[in-house]
């Protein structure tokens, strides 16, 4: 009986060496997969934070803020980042963003209460002489309240 139990053991054994030396290949197959998209994936160029002037009374706890990061891909400059109101008192923060390319300088702004998250924004042509980009953030009744200085983020 003795046997019979060691074949049907060593039968066992054998038959998961054998499937664990077949898998190996295939999963070192994937990860060599899984990092060549990572290779292949844009860099992000982290900037910020940029915070807004104080005023009110207020300390450096207190100030609005905003970071981000941007990549570029296809052709064009994409921007990620989150605008932060760090005291909630029912004022607006602003961000404003301005940049330039072969048509001139632009600017733009977006407010808020509390705190907001801006996704994938911008996607600015490299073909269209795109070469600045300027951040600065504000906090109060107005767009022109309490704004820190300009800070590129490129």
């Amino acid at each position: 009986m003795s046997k019979i139990r060691a074949f049907v053991v060593g039968t066992a054994l054998t038959g998961s060496l054998a499937a664990g030396l077949a898998a190996a290949p295939a999963q070192a197959a994937t990860a060599g997969t899984s990092a060549a998209q990572q290779a292949q994936s844009p860099r992000k160029h982290f900037f910020g934070p940029y915070y807004s002037a104080f005023g009110g009374g207020e300390d450096f706890g207190h100030r609005s803020y905003f970071k981000g990061y941007w990549y570029s891909d296809s052709g064009r400059y994409w921007f990620f980042g989150d605008l932060f109101d760090r005291d909630h008192d029912r004022e607006y923060s602003y961000v404003w963003f301005k940049w330039h390319d072969r048509f001139g300088s632009h600017v733009k702004y977006y407010k808020t209460f509390g705190n907001r998250h801006f996704e994938k924004f911008g996607g600015f042509k490299k073909s269209s002489g795109f070469d600045d980009f300027k951040i600065r953030v504000c906090e109060g009744t107005d767009r022109f309240d309490d704004c820190g200085g300009w800070g590129d983020a490129f």
